[in-house]
């Protein structure tokens, strides 16, 4: 029987150095744009990443757009599921063309209120003195979700945002929206938008390819939580957003 693991990537397999500053044998695992590397591996990631890749396919499920999936370093060979599911790809780094032609109807109804969330963003921004604002995140020509940051990287200020701008807005415009809070992100998203539709999609595709399947899913954010309970298996990283949702509910 084929074993899959969907995966996600940022703070699961890797992460920024002040996430993993007591580890002593750290190596690069993904790079920004001018190829300065960003993010790291522990010896236990890369253990873990060596005992999957062994007896199962691993198969991305990111945030990350197709640029910044490129700038990863760690050698995946099938299918990508990237912008929070918005895109998946082949194993030959093509689109899947079906899936996105779905995505770009899906992400037209929702741009509006996309760009509805962006104004209610920044005014409230202004308003309150902050600098950080809204950016519209496109990939493929197709825009899919905004996310704040915050320029000195402070999580009480995208709290403030999130308590007294976003939420109230989520609460009566936006229903058709959630919001994804983990470290220096806030993303607003359409609920049309999640990686547990393009984890569904591809497990039908692997299924007719191979058959009966297995699947795993990890991740770290409560948003993973989705993705992760469409797959027969799921394992939280410890230290993680999602590990901390359960130690708070045991």
């Amino acid at each position: 029987m084929k074993k899959f693991l969907f995966v996600d990537l940022d703070d699961t397999l890797f992460q920024t150095p002040g996430k993993c500053a007591s580890e002593a044998d750290l190596r690069p695992a993904a790079s920004l744009t001018d190829g300065s590397p960003c993010s790291f591996t522990t010896s236990r990631q890369r253990a873990f990443f060596e005992l999957m890749n062994r007896d199962m396919t691993l198969i991305p499920a990111t945030a990350r757009n197709r640029d910044a999936m490129n700038r990863v370093a760690l050698p995946f060979s099938s299918y990508a599921i990237i912008d929070f599911g918005g895109v998946v790809l082949e194993p030959d780094g093509a689109v899947d063309a079906a899936w996105l032609a779905t995505m770009r109807v899906d992400m037209a109804g929702a741009l509006d209120g996309l760009h509805e969330a962006m104004e209610v963003i920044d005014s409230y921004s202004k308003r309150a003195g902050l600098q950080g604002r809204a950016r519209l995140i496109e990939d493929f020509s197709t825009p899919f979700y905004i996310v704040l940051k915050d320029p000195e990287k402070k999580a009480e200020r995208l709290e403030q945002v999130d308590r007294e701008a976003v939420t109230p807005w989520l609460e009566t415009a936006g229903r058709d929206f959630f919001i994804h809070r983990n470290g220096n992100n806030l993303a607003v998203l359409p609920r049309t938008l999640n990686k547990a539709r393009a984890v569904e999609h591809l497990r039908r595709r692997l299924a007719d390819e191979h058959g009966e399947i297995m699947t795993l899913g990890m991740g770290d954010s409560r948003s993973d939580a989705r993705f992760m309970a469409a797959c027969d298996y799921a394992i939280i990283p410890r230290g993680s957003q999602l590990a901390a949702l359960m130690v708070a509910a045991s």
